[in-house]
């Protein structure tokens, strides 16, 4: 096995959760994504992504560009995917 190879059970979570906030929308709050991320019982590790959020409004390509840079610096895009 490769050295970041890995990939957890919860890959590609944080894009399920993505492409459900914006079914029908065009700008989401973080409360709303907090919340939601909540109700879906996160792991852990995802939960701390979604929750390092500055507070505010998001189109979803200002979403997905703040969530890939917490996963970034966390060295996780490869054990849970990164968001589009």
């Amino acid at each position: 096995m490769r050295l970041g190879s890995f990939q957890a059970e919860e890959f590609g979570e944080l894009q399920r959760l993505v492409d459900g906030m914006f079914t029908g929308r065009q700008v989401i709050d973080r409360l709303d994504l907090v919340v939601q991320a909540e109700i879906l019982d996160l792991a852990p590790d995802l939960m701390e992504i979604v929750t390092l959020l500055p507070p505010g409004t998001y189109d979803r390509q200002r979403l997905c560009d703040q969530l890939n840079s917490a996963l970034a610096a966390h060295g996780w895009g490869g054990t849970y995917g990164t968001v589009e």
